[in-house]
């Protein structure tokens, strides 16, 4: 079909949705001593403190005063005396165990690596220390570690536990017995890879059973298991006859972590309560009359107790009591954005890693362009590599989008790509997420210094994701609705091809021409794959399609590196947490991996509790 190119100059906006330059933390490029910078998005929070109080929320302080730094998901030590937790003072990322006397004093690690470690619990005998750690296979499983010889060894990593390969396959939560033989904990072992609203959803909820084993590892057996429903973070009773977890539906999982959904929730604690909310983190308290929880948002957000009134209004996480139920300890997060250019732990030692907003995109002539989604209102960014020289090239708040659409991050100017000679940027304007069902999106192009506008799609469905060719003369681009499939705009003829038919989305073009990039929805219900999508390639004559990746998990978000590689945000290794603890993330399975253009030589590139995804490398030799 042909379509005239309208030019369109917006006017500046009005009514507080105006993009203003994000701060950055200047770092220099090149990086000396490495091949060069990696930017990579992170949706989590930016900054996490732990807290202790007494039970009824008096006299509350920092746990770690000054040594603070990125501290989470804390427990007791069976004493009382001491604290176990979860931090990243090795690097934002890098989840690492420690303990701390209760008035902070004594820190010490207790499991320090490039993996995930996390929800550390103290042995009542105060031998061993249980956790799940991604440490070897990058999925999560249950560890242990003697504390006298430091000795690790994995508990259910082994045939007689592990799942089947393509199920998720986690292993969380784990908790002791009071005669440290025995733990309880949580794992999606053997269950389906599902989109949230019964599977039309791309983002996955979590089917959590209840397991049990000997810290041998033996006698493992199911505690609780239900294929419609979620069981998770089991503790046992003082006396150990007894678990305390909480219940939720399937969908609730994916509810429970949207800022969107997470106040409307009900679920509970199973045998023990019976009221509205997001309840999670149960715990006996004292007794085995007594359990406390948390509800994580609404009226009645805070901690809660089944046998008294006494709450503790407020957004803290994680809630952890002392054996004799005088204290809790807990953690306050923070979602202020990061910093662009902000240093991130790196998995790579060749490469430094810093933060950056959503899809970024670097010219030949070593110019940067993003999506301001994190770090304003989804507008159209320029800048200098290292984030210096900020520039609002085009301001979502002029494009005619809702107010409410702009704010709740529903709607923006989406997946901005250079020309290759550095005077165009083509994006997507319009209605994402799940707004794109009803609403439209169009495709752009704007001058590289913002004076320019041309809307180039007037689709009555959902346009969006474009990329140039590097001749300049094409935009490859996804269609939502009513049809589906990518189409290629010769920007010379007006023409739009029909490139592919499926369920595809996210196109790049290669940096040679000769293929593009996208991600396929290849859902199967004959197959058992309900919500799955690959990495695929095609060459832009619609012929040669290559399926790259094969997991049961979402493979997306993949990009083009300098030298013809292709890196992308994979959900194969499953959560590293229980779903539903999660906050304001959409995939937090989503970790980093990179592979040859015919999909040979894959690696993982990241390992962290949170949702990474779009990374883009810096050469040095690129930037000099």
């Amino acid at each position: 079909m042909k379509f005239a190119i309208a030019s369109l100059l917006f006017p500046a906006v009005d009514g507080g949705f105006a993009q203003t330059p994000s701060p950055h933390a200047a770092r220099g490029l090149p990086v000396p001593g490495k091949k060069g910078a990696m930017l990579l998005n992170r949706i989590g929070p930016s900054s996490s403190q732990l807290y202790i109080a007494n039970a009824d929320g008096t006299n509350e302080r920092l746990l770690l005063g000054k040594q603070s730094v990125f501290e989470y998901h804390a427990s007791f030590t069976t004493d009382g005396k001491s604290v176990a937790f979860t931090s990243e003072r090795n690097g934002d990322g890098n989840s690492d165990l420690y303990i701390a006397r209760i008035d902070g004093t004594g820190l010490k690690p207790i499991a320090t690596t490039p993996a995930v470690e996390d929800a550390v619990a103290i042995s009542p005998n105060g031998k061993y220390a249980v956790y799940a750690s991604t440490a070897g296979v990058y999925t999560s499983n249950i560890w242990i570690t003697d504390l006298e010889t430091g000795r690790a060894r994995n508990l259910t990593n082994t045939t007689t536990v592990s799942g089947r390969p393509e199920s998720p396959n986690g292993f969380f939560s784990p908790s002791w017995s009071p005669d440290s033989k025995r733990l309880v904990f949580s794992s999606d072992r053997n269950t389906a890879w599902t989109g949230h609203n019964n599977g039309a959803g791309w983002e996955h909820t979590q089917n959590l059973s209840i397991y049990t084993i000997a810290v041998d590892g033996s006698q493992f057996r199911t505690v609780y298991s239900n294929p419609a429903l979620t069981f998770g973070q089991p503790k046992f009773s003082p006396d150990g006859k007894r678990v305390v977890f909480y219940q939720m539906t399937l969908q609730d999982t994916w509810d429970a972590r949207s800022s969107f959904s997470v106040a409307g929730i009900t679920n509970q604690i199973v045998s023990h309560t019976d009221s509205p909310g997001c309840k999670i983190y149960p715990q006996y308290v004292g007794s085995s009359n007594n359990i406390g929880y948390l509800v994580k948002a609404g009226s009645t957000a805070g901690i809660h107790y089944t046998a008294s009134n006494i709450t503790i209004p407020g957004g803290m996480r994680s809630p952890a009591w002392s054996p004799d139920g005088k204290l809790v300890v807990y953690e306050k997060t923070g979602w202020a954005t990061r910093a662009i250019e902000k240093k991130l732990f790196s998995w790579d030692a060749e490469w430094e890693y810093r933060f950056t907003d959503v899809f970024p995109s670097l010219s030949p002539q070593g110019k940067l362009v993003y999506t301001s989604k994190q770090t304003g209102n989804s507008s159209i960014v320029t800048a200098n590599p290292d984030g210096s020289d900020q520039k609002i090239v085009f301001d979502v708040g002029a494009g005619g989008l809702s107010p409410g659409g702009i704010a709740s991050g529903q709607a923006g100017a989406f997946q901005p790509s250079w020309s290759y000679d550095g005077n165009w940027i083509t994006f997507s304007l319009g209605y994402w997420f799940q707004a794109r069902a009803g609403q439209t999106g169009q495709i752009y192009r704007i001058s590289s210094n913002g004076s320019i506008v041309e809307q180039l799609t007037n689709t009555t469905g959902n346009a969006g994701f474009p990329s140039f060719s590097p001749d300049g003369n094409k935009i490859v681009y996804r269609e939502f609705r009513p049809s589906f499939g990518l189409r290629i705009l010769d920007l010379t003829t007006r023409e739009t091809k029909i490139l592919t038919t499926e369920r595809d989305n996210l196109p790049w073009f290669s940096p040679d021409g000769q293929r593009i990039l996208f991600t396929r929805n290849v859902t199967s219900a004959a197959t058992g794959e309900v919500s799955n999508y690959e990495v695929c390639t095609i060459k832009p004559d619609g012929t040669d399609l290559k399926v790259l990746t094969t997991s049961w998990a979402n493979d997306a978000h993949a990009t083009w590196t300098a030298d013809g590689r292709i890196g992308w945000s994979s959900g194969m290794w499953g959560y590293q947490a229980e779903a539903a603890t999660y906050d304001n993330t959409f995939q937090p399975y989503g970790q980093l991996m990179i592979m040859n253009a015919d999909g040979s030589g894959k690696r993982v590139i990241s390992d962290s509790l949170w949702e990474d995804t779009m990374p883009l490398y810096l050469p040095n030799a690129v930037l000099r």
